[in-house]
């Protein structure tokens, strides 16, 4: 099995960033559960991380010609007002989990609102980095 883990804007600031909502592990921390847990459940698994929708998008159309069987993607900021990412999930219809490490639901008003979570088979908020770690397992069970 081939998964995809993509992170959107300010991931990489992960242990910086906020550190009272999001933790304080960093960006290469979350890389190396990720990694480890993939790894013991015999699950290939690529990390790609971007502030730039375009990039993620491009991201995105190229695991439709990898044969990727599963993505795992935090937009970010862009959850809220990515038409475009959400088309580009929507249009290479590989099983897509949507991960928010905080609980978007009880932050701002405008965190509420996900306009690429209809688009995704799964989403997981609040788990902080073990969310990821939920969402290869949801992926893996799929199959």
């Amino acid at each position: 099995m081939k998964i995809l883990v993509i992170n959107g804007p300010n991931l990489n600031f992960l242990g910086i960033r906020s550190t009272d909502i999001y933790g304080q592990e960093d960006y290469n921390s979350l890389i190396e559960k990720i990694m480890t847990f993939s790894h013991k459940q015999e699950v290939e698994t690529d990390c790609f991380q971007s502030n730039h929708e375009g990039a993620i998008i491009d991201r995105l159309q190229k695991a439709y010609y990898e044969q990727v069987d599963g993505i795992v993607i935090n937009p970010g900021a862009y959850t809220h007002y990515s038409y475009a990412i959400r088309d580009a999930i929507s249009s290479i219809q590989i099983p897509t989990v949507e991960v928010h490490i905080s609980n978007i639901h009880e932050r701002e008003a405008f965190r509420h609102v996900s306009v690429t979570k209809d688009v995704c088979v799964h989403q997981i908020v609040g788990k902080g980095l073990e969310g990821y770690l939920e969402a290869i397992s949801y992926l893996k069970g799929r199959y």
